[in-house]
């Protein structure tokens, strides 16, 4: 009897003792919580393979407004951009930040996000609830959640029959066996058979396994995250919920194995091994779930996306809340671009700048370091998070809702044998099939064909750039070649530069955004400045009055 008041003694001491640690890391974590609202995430390391998945695999191009491509993905370090604004509490939020930073959709559908930020941006206390269970789905295996949605399904195998006729000789010999012992024997070469088929099918099981597990979390997270009618108002249809809950028990025992983690459960996990392998039961119960899961993929889906809008909301309404000057933008259809001290969110203490103009495009001249790429940059980067977010890093900005283009990073691509110049007459190509669209666009380039002669650069450029400028669309384009600002002044292009100042033999950049051409030439001066031999500085201004003045 002492042995017994003993042991319940130890469970239950051991019950209250996990209660109050359970209590104690849910507290410190909601501590943490608090003090990082507002502020960058910690995190180093982004997977932007896992992380890029749904937006590459998902099917919404069609719906999409427009699409970030790979090639301006890269031009504007979007995956940068991406890491500064990430402020998610789940791999789910992540891979739906990430997804909707490349994904423009409408005006209506940006103010709706809009309004479900300002909930949570109102309501700290309900976004760190919030986060607490949001943070439930932080476990790299979330990430594969995605794959039951556009993961290719298994069909059954053909030899299904086959196991179904093994099972039912196994119960029927079960049931012979009680009046004549003999028909147990027959359990040995079925058990046997069984066993093959029960871990062939084992790496099905695996592969899908961290997807299934996640399911099941996910679904739970769900269901604590409608508990707030006027988050559930935002959301049109919860019914996935209820959908997924008629699968929850095959989820729930596929993902039983993932669940073992001590020697109890592993003595009860071998008993029940040997009694699934007998009757095919996880066989039979696996392609059943499969079934399921094609039939609610879409159920999958809508939870995926329920969950991922309410933590990229979380982390919208975090990043505002925080030091940083951010505006909300405001979009016009008469083609004004008017954008006041804006800044480019990756660059410390970034010098702000401002322009104004309409239906009229920009041609940006200066030297290299002068800030006119970063400056084209910037604006297309907060063009997008505007139109995604709905969040500019801006004293103001008032611009079209634009499709976003860029011809930035050029370089040779060896293994596809493509010259410079190709692959920049490509990339162009592109802007240039872009162009006949009736939408606005916004066209990013720098230093249009570079990789040919003067002479042809500038002739093939002018005709670009010209083309490129129609009512709807907006240019901006930097370059050295400050023959161009002559020739498309004419064509309703505005002209700004970035200069230099050499004083006290230092090269200073003020990285300020003038009106104008570029009137002053320092390259020879930079030479002189870093000591240059004298006869190469004298040739060089000898050459320059001869035959450029």
């Amino acid at each position: 009897m002492n042995y017994f008041l003993a042991i319940i003694f130890i469970l239950v001491s051991w019950f209250l003792i996990s209660k109050l640690l359970k209590k104690r890391r849910l507290h410190k974590f909601r501590k943490e919580l608090l003090e990082n609202w507002g502020k960058e995430k910690k995190k180093k390391y982004y997977n932007f393979f896992v992380i890029s998945k749904y937006f590459n695999n998902n099917s919404h191009e069609k719906k999409a407004y427009h699409l970030i491509s790979e090639k301006t993905k890269i031009d504007l370090d979007i995956n940068e951009v991406f890491k500064f604004i990430d402020r998610t509490s789940s791999k789910i939020g992540e891979q739906y930040l990430y997804f909707k930073l490349r994904t423009i959709g409408t005006v209506d559908k940006l103010l709706e996000f809009n309004s479900l930020t300002s909930i949570f941006q109102r309501n700290k206390e309900l976004s760190i609830s919030y986060q607490l269970e949001l943070s439930k789905l932080n476990n790299n295996n979330s990430y594969y959640l995605e794959e039951l949605i556009n993961g290719k399904q298994l069909e059954k195998p053909k030899y299904i029959q086959l196991i179904l006729a093994l099972t039912l000789t196994g119960i029927t010999s079960i049931v012979f066996s009680f009046f004549n012992p003999i028909f147990g024997l027959a359990l040995i070469p079925i058990l046997a058979i069984n066993l093959v088929f029960h871990y062939k099918n084992k790496h099905s099981v695996t592969y899908y396994l961290n997807g299934v597990t996640q399911l099941s979390k996910a679904l739970k997270v769900s269901e604590k995250l409608t508990k707030n009618r006027e988050i559930t108002s935002y959301f049109r249809d919860i019914s996935f919920i209820k959908r997924i809950q008629s699968i929850k028990f095959k989820t729930e025992f596929i993902a039983f194995e993932k669940n073992v983690n001590n020697e109890f459960l592993f003595a009860f996990w071998f008993v029940a091994e040997i009694i699934k392998i007998l009757f095919n039961i996880e066989y039979l119960m696996f392609y059943s779930f499969m079934k399921s899961i094609k039939k609610e993929q879409k159920s999958i889906e809508d939870m995926f996306l329920f969950i991922g809008e309410i933590d990229a909301a979380i982390s919208t309404a975090s990043l505002k809340s925080g030091s940083l000057k951010i505006c909300t933008p405001k979009f016009n259809n008469n083609y004004n671009l008017n954008i006041e001290e804006i800044e480019h969110p990756l660059i410390e203490n970034c010098i702000e700048n401002s322009v104004n103009f309409h239906n009229k495009s920009m041609l940006l001249t200066g030297s290299n370091m002068s800030g006119k790429t970063t400056f084209i940059r910037t604006v297309a980067v907060n063009s997008i998070l505007a139109q995604t977010l709905n969040i500019c890093f801006a004293k103001s900005y008032n611009a079209p809702f634009y499709k976003v283009f860029s011809s930035i990073r050029i370089s040779d691509d060896l293994l596809d044998n493509t010259s410079y110049y190709l692959q920049e007459v490509l990339t162009i190509k592109e802007l240039i099939d872009a162009s006949t669209d009736k939408n606005p666009c916004l066209f990013i380039l720098d230093e249009i064909f570079k990789g040919t002669n003067t002479i042809e650069r500038i002739s093939g450029g002018k005709a670009i750039l010209s083309h490129l400028n129609r009512k709807q669309h907006t240019v901006l384009v930097s370059t050295h070649d400050i023959e161009l600002t002559d020739l498309l002044q004419k064509e309703d292009y505005n002209l700004y530069h970035f200069s230099e100042l050499i004083k006290d033999n230092e090269l200073i950049f003020d990285h300020k955004i003038k009106k104008g051409k570029l009137k002053t030439r320092n390259a020879i001066k930079i030479l002189d400045l870093y000591d240059y031999p004298k006869t190469i500085i004298k040739d060089a201004k000898e050459i320059e009055k001869n035959y450029f003045s």
